[in-house]
């Protein structure tokens, strides 16, 4: 089944407006949307709307790397996704692994993101992932699966066609390692099952499942060439124009 590639820049806490500026400039220079492909950007709250001004046009998405669990409140320095929807933003992260690991996210409030942002239209990004001392216990199966049953079981059926999954192994963000193409596809494949066993196959097999962990020109290629990796969450290398440009260029090849 035909699945959409969707490669996403992750800017985290990173970039002013100008350079945020200058490098969408040189994204919109240098390449140019392909069928099949959805590229987006995902810069820090305050820099959205900004953001949108620059990609104008140029068939890039726009996104968000977080998100409240209500539409608002008195809850003091959190996002609505309903403004995120107002602001233009197509995707949201939600349970990316720093705010799982450093700002303590149960998977839970990762569920109730997933289902605000999908009753609004926003594509929710579902990232799970293990740690280094999961893989090597052999207990990292049990934890993505938990991971990717709790969304299904929290959002509606009618709207699990617009999911999107982010496969990250925690050990490999940041830290110049990455999963073998081997071993992010068997992921990816327990994830697809995973879904499958949540909706059905036709489901599972729809859904687009990207990889994260230190993504890079010269590992992309390899990677989208593996069955069920349907793009990337990317990171530290889509800060630089040249590098992110090869990694999307890498779609021609996968």
């Amino acid at each position: 089944m035909e699945r959409t590639t969707i490669i996403a820049a992750n800017w985290k806490m990173n970039l002013s407006p100008s350079g945020g500026e200058n490098l969408i400039s040189s994204l919109k220079e240098s390449f140019s949307i392909q069928p099949g492909l959805e590229v987006a950007v995902m810069p820090q709250a305050p820099m959205i709307s900004m953001v949108s001004q620059y990609l104008g046009m140029s068939g890039i998405s726009l996104g968000a790397q977080n998100c409240s669990n209500a539409i608002s409140g008195a809850l003091t320095g959190e996002t609505s996704p309903s403004l995120l929807k107002n602001l233009g933003c197509d995707y949201c992260l939600v349970g990316h692994s720093e705010r799982r690991e450093i700002f303590s996210e149960s998977n839970q409030l990762v569920a109730e993101k997933a289902n605000l942002l999908l009753s609004l239209g926003i594509i929710p990004i579902v990232c799970v992932g293990e740690t280094l001392q999961e893989r090597e216990n052999n207990t990292h199966f049990d934890k993505i699966s938990d991971q990717v049953n709790i969304i299904y079981s929290m959002t509606s059926n009618e709207l699990w066609k617009n999911l999107v999954f982010a496969y990250e192994p925690i050990w490999a963000i940041g830290t110049g390692k990455t999963a073998t193409p081997d071993q992010a596809n068997e992921i990816h494949q327990f994830i697809r099952k995973s879904i499958k066993n949540n909706a059905c196959e036709n489901l599972a097999g729809s859904v687009s499942i990207l990889y994260g962990g230190s993504v890079k020109p010269d590992n992309a290629a390899q990677l989208l060439q593996q069955t069920d990796i349907d793009g990337f969450l990317v990171g530290g290398a889509s800060l630089k124009p040249e590098d992110f440009i090869k990694i999307i260029n890498a779609y021609q090849k996968g």
